[in-house]
């Protein structure tokens, strides 16, 4: 791959207390952080910061951009679409995004950003796991758990790699498998975690950090 092929990745930091799944993980558990609960905490739910980070494949981070998705809503997959136009960045060739189920459950469908981007979108996690359907049984039902298992359903495969001696899972739309490989391991030049989704995690925290919450 050539040196300046650029990647989009999308990773977040969310608020309070909240265990999320990277992808298909169970162990998962969401409370607000106690300031939150006081009289004088706002009405809306809890927002989880999405940062795009645009890095090179020589790891040159080449953009940042901004976003908010509710946590346990539904629009990650629409702030991740918006992320994108904003940056305004069609020499981005590949989207790579942290997991599928970000801000407690608010569920990335990976096949529909990849037509809507006209680009490969790579869901990468980091965690063995069992599944995802019974841990949105027991935290949703009628037609929350009922889109949320649709989206999940209709996902591609989760399928393993291996990394620089670590193991990944990748969920590839909008490209074959061995494309997938070569994407995600020509932008992890070391460790197990993609340059693009490390850049976006630090800075996510970062903002996180500067906003107080």
């Amino acid at each position: 791959m050539k040196s300046g092929t650029r990647a989009l990745g999308v990773a977040e930091s969310y608020p309070g207390r909240v265990r999320v799944p990277a992808d298909d993980s169970k162990d998962a558990s969401f409370s607000t952080d106690p300031a939150s609960t006081s009289d004088d905490a706002p009405d809306s739910p809890p927002e989880s910061i999405l940062c795009g980070a645009v890095v090179r494949a020589d790891r040159v981070v080449d953009g940042l951009e901004f976003s908010t998705c509710t946590v346990g809503g539904e629009d990650a997959t629409d702030a991740i679409a918006s992320l994108y136009d904003s940056l305004g960045r069609e020499d981005v060739r590949y989207v790579l995004v942290a997991g599928i189920a970000p801000a407690w459950f608010n569920l990335v469908d990976i096949g529909r950003l990849a037509t809507e981007l006209d680009r490969p979108v790579l869901s990468v996690s980091f965690e063995e796991s069992d599944g995802l359907a019974s841990a949105l049984s027991e935290q949703f039902s009628g037609g929350a758990l009922a889109r949320r298992l649709d989206i999940y359903r209709n996902a591609p495969p989760r399928r393993e790699l291996d990394v620089n001696g670590e193991q990944l899972f990748v969920r590839a739309a909008g490209c074959d498998d061995d494309e997938a490989t070569r994407v995600v391991r020509a932008f992890t030049p070391t460790g197990g975690r993609p340059e693009p989704l490390r850049v976006a995690r630090m800075a996510a925290r970062a903002a996180r950090r500067f906003g107080g919450n």
